[in-house]
């Protein structure tokens, strides 16, 4: 097939799915086209199967702001007719699957017929999708997609109550490359973000008060006082300098690093004891997910889709939203007891097997040719 691949080409998880999905699809035989204002992060080379093809748009002083969609609508006609794509794959409602049904229109004034495949990641559907200025619009995108997949069964159950969809539903989720995620590090790169005595603490994310980072820091404040240990926060966004202000009041300002956007997350996490997500909640929890799949245990909120990633008891906690004192009383249960800490490591990456990137790809290659054959027939 010739996939035709629209995402945010950022760090948030969706461009990290979408950009994992491609790359994989490519190894697969397909030829797969990434079709995005920048080069996703992720996707370090191009190939024979793999194209990345950049939406430009204008600079018009006549516009407030910038119309995106527009750009994007008529760089998907372009890029369908050029390389004879055969499906269009989006990522996010808006403004993704909404440019996407305006190129599809435009395609068949010259006959050309591709269908669109919208998988729904949360926000697009949670925070933006639900405000009143864009719900009609997001209804519209769904209920004109040809197949529509979300990422969890809560993300799904949140879409059917927000939203009047008449549109099936798939849940295809998240994955991993549990290949990809083992490595082999040493020792002594380890000594270079703490002691051999200290635990290391991590939190991966964009730092937004949706992932309630203050209570990472009130977890970790209560776990270092039992134990010796140090805090790596990955990422950047608008709750640092509150977790920064935070960490100082209380004391902890040495032992919290925060350690900005990276692309060593695979390394951070591979000298990890613990992972801390107390989100308020998430529609997967992918950045749990990527730290099970490295052997990491994953103290957890258990709001959205979360408790269908981080199995309670067996590859970390969960707690309920805002409870840091019972997220650091199950935190030191893992981290006091070397042979427990062992355990819990060795079922956080089984439990990250069943999300191996190998066995979810195959469902999509499966929608994709069923939203064909549908497509051929309606012809």
């Amino acid at each position: 097939m010739n996939i035709g691949i629209v995402c945010y080409p950022t760090f948030g998880g969706s461009g990290v799915v979408a950009t994992e999905l491609g790359i994989e699809l490519s190894k697969r035989g397909h030829e797969v086209h990434f079709i995005t204002y920048k080069q996703p992060v992720r996707l370090e080379l191009l190939g024979n199967n793999v194209h990345f093809h950049e939406v430009n748009v204008p600079q018009y002083p006549l516009f407030h702001y910038q119309p995106y969609e527009l750009a994007l609508s008529s760089k998907l006609v372009d890029m369908v007719k050029l390389h004879g794509i055969d499906i269009l794959h989006v990522h996010y409602a808006i403004p993704h699957a909404y440019a996407a049904y305006m190129a599809k229109k435009m395609l068949m004034e010259e006959n050309i017929y591709v269908p669109i495949v919208t998988t729904l990641h949360g926000t697009d559907i949670t925070l933006v999708g639900s405000h009143p200025f864009y719900k009609p619009a997001v209804t519209f995108s769904i209920n004109k997609s040809d197949a529509v997949t979300c990422v969890s069964e809560s993300l799904k159950e949140d879409t059917l109550r927000l939203f009047d969809i008449k549109n099936d539903i798939q849940v295809v989720t998240n994955f991993i490359d549990i290949d990809k995620e083992r490595h082999a590090f040493t020792d002594c790169q380890r000594a270079m973000m703490a002691r051999d005595n200290e635990k290391i603490i991590t939190h991966v994310s964009n730092l937004r008060k949706v992932k309630r980072i203050t209570d990472v820091i009130q977890v970790f404040f209560r776990i270092q006082k039992e134990i010796p240990a140090r805090l790596m926060l990955v990422g950047e966004g608008p709750e640092k300098e509150n977790a920064e202000n935070l960490a100082d009041q209380l004391g902890i300002g040495p032992k919290v690093v925060f350690l900005g956007n990276s692309n060593e997350v695979d390394r951070i996490l591979g000298y990890s004891d613990l992972f801390l997500l107390p989100s308020e909640t998430e529609s997967f929890g992918l950045a749990a997910l990527e730290a099970m799949a490295a052997g990491v245990p994953v103290i957890s909120s258990n709001s959205g889709g979360i408790p269908e990633v981080n199995k309670h008891g067996y590859s970390g906690f969960l707690s309920n939203v805002g409870d840091v004192d019972d997220m650091a009383k199950h935190a030191l249960t893992i981290l006091k007891d070397q042979k427990t800490l062992d355990k819990f490591k060795h079922q956080a990456e089984m439990q990250a097997s069943q999300f191996d990137i190998h066995k979810i790809v195959p469902q999509y290659e499966a929608i994709y040719e069923e939203t064909l054959s549908k497509c051929m027939l309606l012809k």
